[in-house]
Formats: structure tokens, sequence, C-alpha cells
């Protein structure tokens, strides 16, 4: 494998010569006569244009001869590596031979009019007799299954195909004879196959799908394929790519789509946080009061049982009321903010052996899929379900969960729920949506995905797929791939990127910032960049000033990191350019008077810091700046009355500043035991006593502690840790 990966490269470099015997060097050890064959083919056609070359002629047609002749010798080394892939895993090599040996004509001829019958065959059962109809469609369904799952199979572990055939592709899934859930499910299995193993061919055909089709869900499901599928490192050896992202993104909808996919992706990767605050917070809360209130599709409302109750203590119904009230807005809030608040639920049921085929994981919800056979056969039981699923924002795979989970727990449920939910009158947890809002792009696009997440994150053979929620490599965040840079999507850049910073995902928030052109250089980028580099902050902010000297942000930002480096008085004149914009913004004035006291202006600080200490005399922040002005003009005793307050909930900082008051008072053992707790109280990021004491050497050496007593003072530290 790490041959052949060696050869690729060599193959994305743009080194075809060398990647050529490379590749025969492989087939001659490793014995692939077939493949051999075709090497020798790619070979004679490059020998003949070098011969060409060296006589002398003048070919016009060279380059584009030469680029035809790289992408040949691309395909053979990725079929190769797909081929040891395949062999490798038994998951897969399963798969591989298992729909192979299912049919023999797998002609895309033959597919599109097996495809097209089953709609024929649909429309059709109305014309028969009514006591052979369910029958003949519980056969056509369950026919149709097979097929599919054998094409699902067959499409993700195909090698690289040919321009021909992602024609013929690209056209069975936008012809309207085809069933729109069969070409939802083939655009996943594309995905899946281009995601594993890099086919520009199947990159192309999501890409006109998306741009062609007149189906939302077959759209949006194109739309992650491609945006996921995009490789930057391939565009030496299919440069057409970079021409249709140019042609893709020129469309305002289409960048505003893959600004939302970038987003939501991410707020995926939140789905184990959002269910251990649902597990943890809110699920015991509505518990606790299940007894008392059922949610129906009007709100929550109280079941009146204890009225003795409501008329001794008539506040505590509406005070349960208002606190599950409070937990569903809360709950409804993280869905509305793209949170995926069932995937915790929903995670334990993904056993049944529903399950087992791949192709149903991201399977379209149909109330026909013949594992739902049992599930609908019962009238009220349908009634239900299709009432429950209806305004339910569940995905794809989750719906399948609920209603074979549901087969298996109505016949538990009391007599008098099963009364209300076929009245309507119950419903599920969560925000209820308007059949409209269920139709939007943006809506699609989330069920989709968390469907794809459930398949990354549950299926039991994951591993031998390329994930594309991996933090760690190099699809999730898209919009750091280079072939967007020279697009219309570059304008897009500065805002992903300030959004990933926000989610704290700050690596990929730099890396999409650097891959914006100088033309993108603006504010924001500036302002955004310097929360991401601090070595490049100081030099952003001023970059922001010198176009809007009176940028707030920057100023703040400067004030920040000017105090960082120790430069105080810059610091300083930073804060009062803020203090005059702003004159009552009260952190600034704190912060000048910290700047006035580094620079021993004390007498300044400390007309600033008793004002604010009078008009709020609880504000620890300004006891505890005043408190360390005071030490450093030599009012220890003031100080420490301070510090005493203090102490009474100490900050890490309090420890080591009360501990050079006490120096400074001779009160040595006491200092060390408050340097010892500061120590203790910042161990995640150390404590090195000589480099504390040696910022402060001015203000020991003010008050008389000489070289030899900070000596003593460290060694004191040092004996006993």
């Amino acid at each position: 494998m790490g041959q052949l990966q060696d050869i690729l490269n060599t193959i994305k470099q743009g080194n075809l010569g060398k990647a050529l015997s490379g590749l025969e060097n492989y087939l001659l050890t490793y014995a692939h006569p077939k493949q051999l064959e075709q090497l020798g083919r790619i070979k004679d056609d490059y020998q003949l244009m070098v011969d060409y070359w060296q006589r002398g002629f003048q070919d016009p047609q060279r380059q584009t001869l030469y680029l035809s002749l790289l992408q040949r010798a691309h395909m053979l080394a990725t079929d190769l590596i797909m081929t040891d892939n395949i062999r490798q895993a038994p998951f897969v090599l399963n798969a591989y031979k298992r729909c192979r040996a299912s049919r023999q004509d797998w002609s895309l001829a033959s597919l599109r009019k097996d495809l097209e019958d089953f709609v024929s065959g649909q429309a059709l059962l109305e014309l028969k007799p009514e006591h052979t109809r369910a029958e003949d469609e519980r056969q056509l369904q369950e026919r149709h299954q097979r097929l599919m799952c054998d094409l699902f199979d067959y499409v993700w572990t195909s090698h690289t195909w040919s321009e021909r055939v992602g024609e013929a592709f690209a056209e069975l899934l936008l012809s309207p004879t085809v069933d729109v859930d069969d070409q939802r499910l083939l655009v996943s299995a594309v995905t899946l196959s281009l995601l594993n193993t890099f086919d520009f061919r199947k990159l192309r055909v999501l890409m006109d799908v998306y741009s062609r089709t007149t189906d939302e869900q077959v759209r949006q499901r194109a739309l992650v394929g491609w945006a996921l599928g995009i490789d930057s490192r391939q565009t030496a050896v299919w440069p057409e790519m970079l021409t249709l992202l140019q042609q893709m993104t020129a469309d305002e909808r289409c960048r505003q789509e893959l600004k939302e996919l970038q987003m939501q992706l991410v707020y995926c990767l939140k789905a184990d946080e959002d269910s251990q605050k649902i597990q943890q917070e809110m699920i015991p809360e509505i518990m606790k009061n299940n007894d008392q209130f059922r949610i129906t599709r009007n709100g929550i409302e109280e079941i009146e049982e204890d009225s003795m109750e409501d008329i001794l203590h008539p506040e505590l119904s509406e005070q349960r009321m208002e606190k599950l009230e409070s937990t569903m807005r809360k709950m409804i809030d993280m869905q509305r903010a793209g949170s995926d608040i069932y995937f915790g639920g929903f995670s334990q049921m993904k056993r049944f052996p529903f399950f087992n085929d791949t192709c149903n994981w991201l399977m379209p919800f149909s109330e026909k899929h013949p594992a739902l056979r049992d599930v609908m056969a019962d009238e009220r039981r349908r009634r239900i379900l299709k009432a429950l699923l209806s305004h339910s924002p569940f995905c794809d795979s989750d719906a399948y969960s609920f209603a074979l989970g549901f087969h298996q727990a109505m016949s538990q449920l009391p007599k008098n729920m099963l009364e209300l939910l076929d009245r309507g009158e119950l419903s599920l947890i969560g925000e209820h949506m308007a059949g409209e809002d269920m139709k939007q792009p943006a809506f699609l696009r989330r069920k989709y995905l968390q469907d794809l997440f459930r398949f990354f994150r549950l299926f039991p053979s994951r591993s031998v797929f390329g994930n594309p929620f991996d933090v760690t490599g190099n699809r999730l965040f898209f919009f750091c791939e280079e072939a967007f840079r020279e697009t219309p999507l570059v304008k897009d850049f500065v805002e992903v990127a300030a959004f990933l910073t926000k989610q704290r995902y700050k690596k990929a928030a730099l890396c999409v910032l650097k891959n914006c052109t100088e033309k993108e250089h603006g504010e924001r980028y500036y302002l955004t960049l310097a929360t991401l580099s601090a070595d490049e902050a100081l030099d952003c902010y001023r970059k922001v000033l010198a176009q809007n000297p009176q940028q707030p942000q920057a100023l703040r930002g400067l004030a920040r990191a000017l105090f960082a480096e120790h430069d105080y008085q810059g610091a300083l004149d930073a804060y009062e350019q803020l203090l005059a914009q702003y004159p009552e913004q009260h952190n600034y004035l704190l912060n000048k008077a910290v700047c006035l006291g580094n620079l021993q202006l004390y007498d300044e600080a400390q007309k600033i810091l008793f004002k604010m200490n009078y008009e709020q005399p609880d504000d620890q922040n300004v006891n505890r700046v005043l408190a360390w002005v005071l030490v450093g003009c030599a009012k220890q005793e003031q100080a420490e009355k301070l510090y005493t307050q203090l102490m009474e909930t100490p900050q890490p900082d309090d420890y080591l500043n009360y501990g050079f008051c006490k120096w400074l008072a001779g009160q040595i053992v006491e200092a060390a035991e408050l340097f010892r707790k500061y120590a203790a109280a910042c161990d995640d990021k150390g404590f090195d006593a000589e480099t504390e004491f040696r910022r402060e050497e001015a203000l020991l050496r003010r008050n008389g502690i000489s070289d030899v007593e900070i000596r003593l003072m460290v060694d004191m530290l040092t004996a006993n840790s």
C-alpha cells in the first residue's frame, strides 16, 4: 500500500515518467496481468508522444495529451489501491463479492430498466384485482429492496468510473422515470465511494446532479457529497475541478448553502455534548413531572388528579409547570440552533436487524419499506405513526428506529395513552415542524447530515469508510481546501473562520483564514486572525487602527496585547482612547488604573480606584487592583485589610500578591505560605518562584529586599517542594 501511495503522490505532482516506472515495477512484482496490459497501452502512448517531441515536431495537443495520460495513470493507481483495500477488509470484500454475484448484467442500461420497471409496476398495482394487490405489492417491494441493497453496495465498492459511465449514471440520477427515493439513496452510495477514494468522475456526477435535479432532497444529498469530496491535492491531475468550482460558486445560492453546510457539520460534532446535557439535566426534569403533565400538540397540559394539593399548595403546580415549560423551551431552542437533540436517545435503537444492511442507514424513510410491513399492517398503529412522524424533525434513520421501536412498545402502552395518541392529543418532545418548514433546503440538509453522522458513529463496520466527521482529517472543514481559494466562495471565508473560532475550532479557523486571498484582508479578517494567532495579534490590531483609529474591538485587543508584552504605557494610551469613546465603561477605567499602577504612577491610580471603591464598595476586582496599588506605594497596612477581605473568596493571583504584601511587611513565614498556596492553585501552568520574583524586582528593591533575600525565599519555597 505504501508503494502505491508513493506512486499516486508522484502522479499528483505531475511526474508521469517516474510514475509509469513505479507502476511497472509494482505490477511485475505482484502479478497483475490485466492491469499490466492497461499500463502497457499508457506507456505506448507516452512513448509515442516522447518520440514526436524528440524529433522536433510541434504538437499543439501535447499538453492535453500529457494530462490525459496522467489521468489514466491516476485511475490505474487508484484502482490498484482500491483493490488492495477490498482484499484487506473482510466486510468490504464480502459486500463486493455478494452484490456482484447477485446478478449477471450490471450494465447501466439493465439497471435503469429495472428501476423504471419498479415505477411502472407501482402504477400498475392500481389496475390489479383488490384480492391480489397486497401480495403483488409485497413481492414488488421486496424485489426492489433487494435490488437497491445490491446496487448500493455495488456503487460504493466500485472502482473509478470512465467518462461514459459517469455520464450515464448522472442521467440515471436525473431521470424523471426513476423513483426519487432510489435516486436519493444512490447519491449517498456515490458519496461513500468518493469519500473512500477520490474519483473525479464521481465528484462531477454529484456536481451535475446538484445543478440539474428538480428534487430538493436529491440536491442536498449531492451538495453534501461533492463538498466533502473536494480534494485540492488532485487539481494538478484534474484541473477541470477548479473550473467546475468556479462555475458552481458563481451562484449565490450555492455559496450560501456551502456556508450553511460548513456550519451544520460543526453542529453535528456537538451531538455527544448536547446528548449529555439532555440526559443529565433535561430528561430527569421531564421524568420527574411525567405523572402530572402530558405533552400535547397544543403544549403542556396538567393532569387534574389531586384537587386537595391545589387547595393546600396552589403555587406548587404553577412552579412545576413553569419549570417543565422552561426545560422544554431550552430543548427546542437547542434544536433550533442546530443541535442534534435526538442522537443520544436513538443511538441506542440501531440494533434492529434492519440496520444490518448498509443501505438502510441512509435509506429515505418510506412506510412501504418491507421492514415496516408488520408495523404498518395494523391500521391504528399506522395512523398513529404517520401522525407522530408527520411533524417531527427526525432524520430518516431515526424515523425507521422510531417506527420499529414503536411496533414493539405499542402493546405495552397504557390504554388511555393509546387513545390520546390516536386522537392526536399527545406528541413527541421537540419542535413541531410545519409542512413547509420541513421542505426547506437547510432542514433537509440537516436531516441528511444527521443520517450520515449516525452511520459514521454507530455502524459496526464504520472503520472501513472514510469518515468526514473526523476533526483530524481533511474533509470536515472543507473551507480549508485551497481549490476554493480562487472562487467567489472566498468572500465567505472570514465569516466562516469567525464562526469556527466561536465554536472553539481555532486550528480550523486559522486554516480557513490562511486560505484567504489578500483581497479579503479587511477589518474583520485582521480582528479574527488576532484572536487566533498571538504572534500576529499586535500587527493585526495596528493594521485595523491604521484604517479606523477608533475601532473599539481593535483598541481593546491592542490594549490587552500591549499589556501582555509589558508595554504598559502603550496599553494606557489605548484605554484612554477607549474611555474617550465610552467614559462610563467600568472595565476600561479599571484597566487604566492597572496600567498606571504598573507604571508606578500610584497617585493617579489611587484617585481612580478610591473613587471606584466608594461608588462600588462590593466590587472585588476594584478591591483587588487597589490592594496591589497600595502594596506598590508601600501602604502595607491598608493593603492587608483589603487582602483579608479578598481571602474569603480568593483567586490564585490574590495569594501571590498578598504574599508580596506580607514579605514587604517583614512577615517572611506568612509570605512563604501564601506563595505555596499560589503554587498549589496554579499547578496546571506551573509556578517558577524566581521568575515571579524577578518580574517584581523593582518593587522588591524599592522596599529594601536584596538579591540575597530573594535567593533565600526561593530556597525556602523549593526546599519543601
